[in-house]
């Protein structure tokens, strides 16, 4: 209602009267009373929400892309609408979760398995998976990739989902044939973020030297931080092809993209900058002891070595880590006279200045970076050793990273014997690294420490994070087995009070997750 309208005087009276109080307006007018006031104001609201205009529609988007790949069975369905709800089991007092599973934790097995499968999300939970994944970046990867086309569709129309459009792999209807490159080039170049990556991904499954040529099209026109994130998709099926789009990459004039480009090159042993490295970590490093590099020149810095070092750190040893973790593990065979990788990592070093615990870190990141299983062996020693006593390092954070080295039997039986020498209490980390479902010997270790540990009295929710990540990577099939350990024991004379009850209560827990996970896998499995 503007001035001009008829009844905006009246109103105005109105509007005076409620600010000053019906009491204190001299004078009639419309409002004599609070009750008179109200009955006046409702009919004007009325009045003047009748009198708007309707504003004049906007376009209507265009219908979501189609995608191809058929729904979930309606069992699982329904299943992943109970996840999406975050129906949680009751919690007890005293920060004990209860008997009851924690669906929460299930959901992303449910992502991977309908992944998997191939599924898309049912079209009515596309909304609330897309919910999901803005709450818990963990989901994204997964969420995104089952919401597919309609997913990104949506979140172009609701601002709280414009995470998915930089996220997303964008699904599978809506990439181009990788073999029409005017399909291809037409993407690439006005394409979002999340397609544009999907694309080079695809592109990079069908032929590996395709990416890099269709990155170097558009290399200097993009965002640094757009730069980083394409170079570090290339990790998947790197090779001596990319080598010299990365060293071309290693004059960027962002510090992040030359540092990637740099690590990058040193996983290629035959690379020019490997070999670069190599020379310069043989004259540092001999059967005569460690030298560090006295300077950090001009061609170290292009090849990736950052010269200031963080607090605490000395100069040289910073720059002689970051050189021996880019130099090829190959080259020690030679340098050590021919022996192998464990006779290298036991040879005394010269401790001058206390080098054998950076050498051996700088191993460490080297086998990790270079995928190289018989360094990675070498370094953890054997799992029964003390972790102070390693050959390597005696961090269980770089020994999970050695671990994933391994072929996944054998890094399973290292866990397993490291949790039957030393139990659950370091094994946390090593556990997370192996994969799900834990094999036959890994999960009856892990349960069997967890009822020696129950047997001797110890505070039961010290092993918390075990028996959650028990939960949910224990194979479902050991259910019944676990069915004896959920009754109540007798408590040891010097347990915690009530660690008996919480105990059984946990085992409970267990037993039902892994029957709800079995049930909740065999929905998902296509109808024969």
């Amino acid at each position: 209602m503007s001035k001009g309208d008829e009844g905006y005087g009246e109103w105005e009276e109105l509007v005076g009267a409620a600010l000053l109080g019906t009491d204190r307006r001299r004078g009639g007018g419309p409002a004599g009373s609070p009750q008179t006031l109200l009955d006046a104001a409702a009919v004007h609201a009325v009045r003047r929400r009748a009198g708007l205009r309707p504003a004049e529609a906007g376009p209507r988007p265009e219908p979501a892309p189609r995608d191809p790949r058929p729904a979930p069975p309606e069992a699982a369905g329904r299943r992943l609408a109970q996840l999406l709800a975050d129906r949680k089991g009751p919690v007890n007092g005293g920060g004990r979760r209860g008997a009851a599973p924690d669906l929460t934790e299930l959901l992303p097995q449910w992502l991977a398995a309908a992944g998997r499968h191939g599924y898309r999300a049912p079209a009515a939970l596309v909304p609330a998976l897309l919910d999901a994944a803005r709450a818990r970046t963990d989901l994204r990867p997964q969420a995104l990739a089952l919401a597919g086309t309609r997913g990104l569709w949506l979140a172009r129309l609701n601002p709280d989902w414009r995470f998915a459009l930089r996220g997303g792999a964008g699904g599978t209807g809506e990439l181009p044939e990788v073999t029409d490159p005017a399909a291809v080039e037409r993407l690439w170049q006005e394409g979002l973020f999340a397609e544009r990556v999907a694309l080079l991904g695809a592109v990079r499954a069908h032929e590996a030297a395709a990416a890099p040529r269709l990155l170097a099209t558009t290399w200097a026109t993009e965002r640094a931080e757009d730069r980083l994130m394409f170079l570090d998709s290339l990790r998947v099926g790197l090779s001596e092809g990319d080598e010299p789009f990365l060293e071309t990459a290693l004059g960027d004039r962002s510090r992040n993209v030359r540092a990637t480009a740099a690590e990058l090159l040193s996983a290629l042993p035959r690379s020019a900058l490997a070999g670069r490295m190599a020379e310069r970590a043989v004259a540092c490093v001999g059967p005569e002891g460690v030298t560090p590099p006295a300077e950090c020149d001009a061609g170290m810095l292009r090849d990736g070595v950052v010269k200031r070092p963080p607090a605490g750190r000395g100069e040289r040893a910073w720059w002689l880590g970051q050189i021996v973790e880019a130099a090829p593990l190959s080259c020690w065979r030679e340098r050590f006279g021919g022996l192998g990788p464990a006779e290298i990592v036991a040879l005394p070093v010269a401790e001058g200045e206390g080098w054998t615990e950076e050498l051996h870190a700088a191993w460490c990141r080297a086998a990790v970076r270079q995928r190289d299983a018989p360094w990675s062996r070498a370094l953890l020693g054997p799992p029964s050793a003390s972790p102070a006593a390693g050959p390597g390092t005696a961090s269980l954070a770089e020994r999970a990273k050695l671990l994933e080295t391994l072929p996944d039997a054998e890094r399973a039986e290292w866990v397993a014997e490291f949790i039957r020498a030393h139990g659950l209490s370091e094994a946390f980390q090593l556990l997370g690294v192996c994969v799900v479902p834990w094999a036959g010997a890994l999960g009856r270790a892990v349960v069997d420490a967890l009822d020696m540990a129950r047997e001797a009295g110890s505070y039961p929710w010290s092993f918390s994070g075990v028996m959650g990540l028990a939960e949910r990577c224990l194979d479902p099939a050991e259910a019944g087995r676990l069915e004896a350990l959920t009754a109540a024991t007798e408590e040891p004379p010097d347990a915690a009070p009530g660690a008996a009850a919480y105990w059984a209560e946990a085992f409970q827990r267990l037993v039902a997750t892994l029957r709800l996970r079995a049930a909740m896998l065999a929905e998902l499995a296509p109808a024969a």
